[in-house]
C-alpha cells in the first residue's frame, strides 16, 4: 500500500483550460489524473448530440486530450480517472481506441463504467412505481414525462474502484459525483470498505476541493488581486494518505496560490447544508473540517466525519420547458438610456400589434457613461449603451418572430442605434433541471475492463 497517493484535477467543466491536463502530468509527480467534464445541463447537450449523430454524446475533447497526455501519463505511470462519457461510453471508447492506435501505444486498459443512463429505462421504472419526485415540489416526473430530454444517476465510487482494481489506466464513466472521480481511486489504492464513514467523507472533501479545478488554487478568488501569475495558474492536487489525511496543493513553480482561504471558498461552493452533504457513498460532515496553512501553496485538511449512506440515489433529469430568445443592440449618443428603453418599448409594441404576445418578456440596460467632452454642456454628454431584449414561450415559432423585430429599429427607430451584437436572435430550447431520487435497489452499476 502506498503511504501517500497524488491526484490532481485538471478538467473542472467541459471546456475549461486544454492545457492544463498536459501541464498536469508534465508538471511533476502524480498518480492520479482526473478530469470532471459533466455539469447537470452537460447531459441534455450530450443527449441532443447524440440524437442527431450516433456517434457523439460524449465529451469530445477528451479523445483529443488523451493524445498529448496519455504518451507522459504511460511513462510516468499516471492512471486517468474522468466522466468525459457522457451518455455515449461505447462511442467514447471508440474514439479513445482510435487516438491509442495513432500513437502506435498497446497494452491499455480502459475500464468503462454504465448503469447511470435511465433513458432506455425510464418508462419502466415509473410503471415500477418510482415516481421520481421533485425533491423540491413533489410533483411525479409522469407530468413531463414526454418532455424529458435525460435522466442520469449519480453512481457511487466504487464502480469506478472495481475497474481500477481490474487494471484499468483510464476508466470512462458517465454521471457519478464529482468527488467520486477523487475518492475512486483511495477506495482502490487503500482498501476503503463501504462502511468506513470518515475515510470515505475524507476522500469525498478532498474531491469537492479538487472538482472545480483552480477555483482552490486561486481561480474565482474573493481577493483576486493577491493572485499571483493568472497565465500560468496551477490546478490542485490533493495528497492523502490511508488515514484520510489530506493536504491540497500545486505543482512548483506554477501560478495562483493555495491557501486556506481558496480551499475555504471552493469548500462552501456549491454547498447545501453543511453537516449533510450527501453524495451516494457517505454522508459528510463538513463543519467538522479543520484548514491549516502547512507551507507555502500547503493546505492540510483534517477531522472530516462522516455518517452512513442513503439508502437512495440522486437522479439528474433534464427536460425541455420552452424556447426563449435574447439579443443586443447598442445605443450611443446623448439620451441614451431614455432611447434604449423606447427601443424595447418599440420592439415589444410592434410586435403586440403583429399578434405576437408571450409567457414571459425582459429588457436589460448594460451601460458605461463615457462622460462630456471637455467643456460641454451636461446635456451633451454622450453615453454608450446595451440594451438586451429576451422572450420565452412553448411555441418556438413565436420566439424565432422575436428575432426578426430588431434590425429593423435600427433604421426606423430613434436615431444612434449603431450595433446589432451576435446577428438575429435565433430560438433556443429552455432546459429545465428535476432533481430526483430513486431506489439504490433499481440501479446497477456495469463495470467492464478492454485492452486496446
Amino acid at each position: 500500500m502506498k503511504t501517500t497517493v497524488r491526484i490532481g484535477n485538471a478538467q473542472g467543466f467541459w471546456g475549461d483550460s486544454v492545457d492544463a491536463p498536459l501541464n498536469m502530468v508534465n508538471g511533476g509527480p502524480l498518480d492520479y489524473l482526473t478530469l470532471d467534464y459533466l455539469a447537470e445541463v452537460t447531459l441534455s447537450i450530450m443527449q441532443h448530440q447524440r440524437q442527431r449523430d450516433p456517434g457523439a454524446g460524449y465529451a469530445r475533447d477528451f479523445p483529443e486530450m488523451l493524445r498529448q497526455v496519455l504518451p507522459v501519463a504511460r511513462e510516468k505511470g499516471i492512471r486517468i480517472v474522468t466522466n468525459a462519457a457522457g451518455v455515449n461510453a461505447p462511442a467514447c471508447l471508440v474514439a479513445c481506441r482510435k487516438v491509442i492506435g495513432e500513437l502506435g501505444l498497446s497494452g491499455i486498459k480502459i475500464g468503462i463504467v454504465s448503469g447511470d443512463d435511465l433513458m432506455d429505462r425510464l418508462d419502466e421504472v415509473l410503471s415500477g412505481g418510482a415516481h421520481l419526485a421533485h425533491m423540491e415540489n413533489g410533483a411525479s416526473l409522469e407530468t413531463v414525462r414526454d418532455k424529458v430530454l435525460s435522466a442520469n444517476v449519480y453512481l457511487d465510487s466504487f464502480g469506478m474502484a472495481r475497474a481500477l482494481d481490474e487494471g484499468a489506466d483510464i476508466v470512462l464513466t458517465g454521471r457519478t459525483t464529482d468527488p467520486g472521480l477523487t475518492l475512486a481511486p483511495l477506495i482502490h489504492e487503500f482498501g476503503w470498505k463501504k462502511d468506513d464513514w470518515d475515510l470515505l467523507a475524507a476522500g469525498t472533501v478532498a474531491g469537492h476541493i479538487l472538482e472545480c479545478g483552480a477555483q482552490s488554487t486561486g481561480g474565482n478568488f474573493t481577493r483576486w488581486q493577491e493572485v499571483q501569475d493568472f497565465e500560468n495558474i496551477g490546478y490542485p492536487i490533493a495528497e492523502v494518505t490511508p488515514d484520510g489525511g489530506i493536504t491540497i496543493t500545486k505543482h512548483d513553480g506554477t501560478g495562483g496560490m493555495v491557501t486556506v482561504d481558496t480551499v475555504s471558498e471552493q469548500l462552501l461552493y456549491e454547498l447545501g447544508q453543511p453537516d449533510r452533504y450527501i453524495t451516494p457513498d457517505v454522508v459528510a460532515d463538513f463543519t467538522t473540517i479543520a484548514l491549516a496553512q502547512a507551507g507555502r501553496d500547503r493546505v492540510s485538511v483534517s477531522g472530516i466525519k462522516g455518517r452512513p449512506a442513503t439508502d437512495t440515489f440522486k437522479v439528474s433529469v433534464n427536460y425541455s420547458k420552452g424556447w426563449k430568445a435574447t439579443g443586443q443592440l447598442t445605443v450611443s449618443g446623448p439620451h441614451a438610456e431614455a432611447k434604449a428603453a423606447k427601443v424595447a418599448e418599440i420592439v415589444f409594441g410592434r410586435l403586440e400589434q403583429a399578434g405576437f404576445r408571450y409567457e414571459e418578456t425582459f429588457h436589460e440596460i448594460i451601460g458605461q457613461v463615457r462622460g462630456a467632452p471637455a467643456g460641454a454642456a451636461a446635456t451633451e454628454r454622450v453615453d454608450s449603451l446595451v440594451l438586451v431584449l429576451g422572450v420565452k414561450d412553448a411555441d418556438k415559432a413565436k420566439v424565432d418572430r422575436f428575432g426578426k423585430e430588431l434590425a429593423p429599429v435600427i433604421t426606423n427607430g430613434p436615431p444612434g442605434i449603431t450595433g446589432f451584437a451576435g446577428g438575429r436572435p435565433k430560438a433556443r430550447e429552455v432546459v429545465a433541471f428535476w432533481p430526483a431520487l430513486i431506489d439504490k435497489g433499481l440501479v446497477q452499476s456495469r463495470v467492464r475492463v478492454e485492452e486496446v
